[in-house]
């Protein structure tokens, strides 16, 4: 019996000393060292607000358009004899070059028939005032004569239809000139729809021609950049008053820069795009105003404009990297933690943005993206040196 109790109750002693142990050193262990690390700092880009004073410019596109584009219409017909050299697409005129030539023979033939009208009527005329002159002769001893009876109203007739053959006259040598197809301006001819040896009517299309002593273009502009130029609506520049434009394209693989003058605002809004149009203009487009390079200012070109407007002294300025959506900035603080800032912004281009508050001059605002930007979050700021451009 002692033996089978021992068999039965050593295991469990060996068992519960075993726990026991394991309870007491499990106790007795030392505990870890608890440390804890501080976030790591974001690198970012960063700029300093600059205070400075600075030139608005406000950046537009729009497409040239000649000042004069018209359609050459014959204001007589006939069939043309002769075309200048230059009466073809792309052709230049000066005013008063002939441009066709329509066959006169007929017209010289009406000019001389008017001729001689005038000149049966000039007899007619005298003839009448010779007869009116023996009738007075001969009534001037009766006061109550008639007016019939002194040939007045024979004179009158004479005379008017002298005045009817001299218009005629006048309208025979009108057409007679306007067989000769001329234009009273500098200009190119952008389409030609007739040729040597056609028929033409009165008010046949001959060609489209356009004027080159000035072009125009018609920028939008909306609110904001309204506020930037500080014009009125329905603007018209006086002397001097017109603001400078500096016109700029790509043509031929290279750069293109001309420059003209803002010369008047629209004086209603557009009602489909909510934008106000200005007008530029651009004088001897290809000539002395045709770029650095010899590139004349072409009609149809799509440019973009930048314009001078109004003067801000004194003004903080930030790159536009730095402009966040909804006109926030990020702000650097001295304890090189973020800042989440609201802006008034009062001005934008390509290069930087002008505020009128919510920043002060040489804090440090981030240029680079940051992922979940919470206020306060640790921040390692690397100056950004290259300067805002205006």
């Amino acid at each position: 019996m002692p033996t089978a109790f021992k068999r039965l109750v050593a295991p469990a002693l060996v068992i519960a000393a075993s726990i026991g142990i394991y309870s007491a050193l499990h106790a007795s262990k030392p505990l870890p060292e608890k440390t804890e690390e501080t976030p790591r700092p974001l690198s970012v880009y960063t700029t300093a607000v600059e205070q400075r004073d600075i030139t608005l410019q406000v950046v537009a596109r729009g497409e040239v358009r000649a000042r004069t584009d018209i359609d050459l219409v014959a204001q007589v017909g006939g069939r043309i004899i002769s075309v200048s050299s230059e009466f073809t697409e792309g052709g230049r005129f000066e005013p008063g070059d002939s441009l066709l030539k329509i066959e006169d023979t007929d017209y010289q033939l009406t000019q001389r028939q008017a001729e001689a009208r005038v000149a049966e009527a000039h007899v007619r005329a005298e003839q009448a005032e010779a007869d009116a002159d023996v009738a007075r002769k001969q009534l001037r001893n009766q006061p109550q004569a008639s007016a019939l009876a002194l040939k007045k109203p024979q004179v009158a007739e004479a005379k008017a239809r002298l005045e009817a053959a001299q218009a005629d006259l006048e309208q025979a040598r009108l057409n007679l000139r306007r067989t000769d197809i001329r234009l009273p301006f500098t200009g190119r001819l952008s389409a030609t729809t007739v040729d040597i040896g056609q028929y033409i009517i009165p008010g046949t299309i001959v060609a489209q021609a356009f004027g080159t002593d000035m072009v125009e273009v018609r920028l939008p502009l909306d609110d904001a950049q309204l506020a930037s130029l500080a014009l009125p609506i329905g603007f018209v520049a006086e002397q001097g008053q017109a603001l400078p434009v500096t016109l700029t394209a790509k043509v031929a693989g290279s750069e293109q820069q001309w420059l003209g003058k803002l010369v008047r605002l629209d004086a209603s809004v557009d009602p489909d795009t909510r934008m106000l149009y200005a007008l530029v203009e651009v004088a001897d487009p290809y000539g002395s105003n045709a770029s650095a390079s010899g590139m004349p200012l072409a009609v149809g070109l799509y440019v973009q404009a930048a314009i001078q407007g109004r003067q801000l002294p004194a003004a903080h300025t930030i790159a536009r990297d730095a402009l966040r959506a909804g006109n926030i900035a990020f702000v650097v603080d001295a304890q090189n933690q973020l800042q989440i800032r609201r802006v008034e912004v009062i001005h934008t281009d390509a290069d930087i943005a002008v505020v009128s508050s919510g920043l002060q001059a040489g804090e440090l605002v981030v240029t680079s993206p940051v992922r979940n930007p919470v206020p306060g979050m640790a921040l390692m700021a690397i100056q950004n040196d290259t300067p805002t451009q205006q």
